[in-house]
Order: structure tokens, then C-alpha cells, then sequence
């Protein structure tokens, strides 16, 4: 496996008959795997897959988690050549922005509820990266996860209106044993936090054979769900449309639940299809 850290070594690659990339933060974990499992797949025998770690400071809001985001790069290092990643991309901050930078890509629609309405400027930063990664990784295909489901039409949408020549493919929500969605984030819980967030994924299900076509029905059984857990603070629970994130009062089958809970200091989100 080779480890890039330059935009200048990453451009000079060969570009393999198919390259797939997975864009992430770094402090990979199972549903990576996956990702990368699956990256594989759509880069064929031929083809090459590569992976990016960057922590994004410019999708990250003033007083969040930026500074102690976890960055263990041996781990990660050995992670990537274990599930066969043919070149790991981890540039510098000061690599990917200059300081002058005055340039940034924005979505104007999709990304202005949900996590965009709680995290004011995060998309723009996720649409700026993702570009920029685009542009120096020439990818033919991009993996993203179906966890982060705002991220994943944003950046749909964007390829769409900026005409980039890539295939975006889904990737499932990993979940571990008890349901809770796999993140990086999730090692910030101490254990009795991490006991009581399993309850996410017991309201997702409920909501969804709740059998009510009512959202706001939907969103009060969810709710009561997730107040059983002592430590849980709702952010947001919405039902919305899955493809404009627009809220609706009627379930159909293109309805998604998602919801954005914090237990202690760590904001987790999670999301289900209702149809």
C-alpha cells in the first residue's frame, strides 16, 4: 500500500482502468470495511481503491470536536492494508488549504435542515473537501455511507450540478450487535452513555412498524423511545422526504426518520427509511 501525503504525489499516480475512492476522517472502524469491501467490488480486478483520511476543520462548527477528533494513523495505517486499500491519501491541513483560501463550494437546498439547520456551515465544508478531493484523486467512483444520509444527497446533488463525471454508490448503515450505528465518534462514550445510546436503533425500528402514515405520530413514538434513556438530549427527531429532506406530515414510502441525539457531549445521528 502506498501512503500519499502530497497533492502533487497524488496527481502524479497512474490512474488505474477504474478507481474507487472512500472519502474519511480517519479512526477507521468496521463500517469502513465494508466501505472499502464494497469499493473493491465496483473497482473490479483491474481496478485500484483508495482511501482518503483527512479531518476537515472547515466542516467542523466553532466549539465542537475538531481538536480531539481521534487521529490514531498506525491504526489506521494497518487498517488500510489489511482490507487491501491500494493507496491511503492523508494530507495536511496546510496541504489541502492554503491560507489565503477564499474559495468554497455550497449547496443551497438539501443542506439547509437537519444537520444543516444544527451545524450552520458543516455542508459547505463537506462540499468543499469533496470537491477538492475529486479534483486531486480523479476518481471513475466515490463510496459514502448511508448513516450520514444529509451528507449522502448533498453530495448526490452536487455532483449532479457541478456535472462530475463519478458514480456515487451507497453504502448500507453498519450497525454493531445492539444496533447502534458504527462511528468514530462512538469511542468518545463512556460505557454506561454507550449502554444507553442502543436505544437510537430501538426507536428507528419502532417508528417503523409503528404502521401510522401520521408523521407527527412517528416522531412522538420515537421521542418517547429515546426519553427512556436517561442521559439521551434530543437535537432533532423529523420525518422528511428522502430526497429533498424536506419535512412532511403524511409517512409514504419515500419517507425517512432521522435524528440527531446527544448523550453527554457526543452527537450522534442515525436515520431508517419509513416506505
Amino acid at each position: 500500500m502506498r501512503i500519499i501525503t502530497t497533492i502533487a504525489e497524488a496527481q502524479a499516480q497512474p490512474h488505474a482502468k477504474r478507481r474507487v475512492i472512500v472519502p474519511t476522517m480517519g479512526a477507521l472502524h468496521k463500517a469502513h470495511g465494508e466501505m472499502v469491501r464494497i469499493a473493491r467490488e465496483h473497482a473490479g480486478h483491474d481496478g485500484e481503491v483508495a482511501l482518503s483520511i483527512f479531518v476537515n476543520p472547515l466542516q467542523f462548527e466553532p466549539g465542537s470536536d475538531y481538536e480531539r477528533y481521534p487521529r490514531p494513523e498506525k491504526t489506521d495505517e494497518e487498517f488500510c492494508r489489511n482490507a487491501g486499500v491500494d493507496f491511503l491519501f492523508r494530507p495536511s491541513v496546510a496541504e489541502m488549504y492554503g491560507d489565503d483560501r477564499s474559495v468554497f463550494v455550497e449547496e443551497s437546498s438539501l443542506s439547509s435542515t437537519l444537520e444543516g439547520k444544527s451545524r450552520p456551515g458543516h455542508f459547505r465544508g463537506v462540499c468543499t473537501v469533496v470537491a477538492k478531493l475529486f479534483n486531486i484523486l480523479a476518481p471513475d467512483a466515490a463510496v459514502f455511507g448511508e448513516k450520514d444520509f444529509q451528507q449522502l444527497a448533498v453530495i448526490r446533488r452536487m455532483v449532479r450540478d457541478l456535472n462530475f463525471n463519478i458514480d456515487i454508490i451507497a453504502v448500507p448503515t453498519v450497525r454493531e450487535e445492539d444496533g447502534l450505528a458504527c462511528s468514530s465518534r462512538n469511542q468518545y462514550l463512556n460505557p454506561e452513555e454507550r449502554k444507553q445510546a442502543a436505544v437510537l436503533h430501538k426507536a428507528l425500528m419502532a417508528a417503523k412498524n409503528i404502521g401510522k402514515k401520521s408523521a407527527s405520530d412517528v416522531v412522538a413514538l420515537a421521542r418517547t423511545i429515546i426519553n427512556e434513556a436517561p442521559l439521551a438530549r434530543v437535537d432533532y427527531v423529523e420525518v422528511a422526504d428522502s430526497e429533498t429532506l424536506k419535512p412532511v406530515e403524511i409517512v409514504t414510502a419515500n419517507s425517512a426518520l432521522l435524528l440527531a441525539v446527544f448523550f453527554g457531549n457526543t452527537r450522534l445521528i442515525d436515520n431508517i427509511r419509513l416506505g
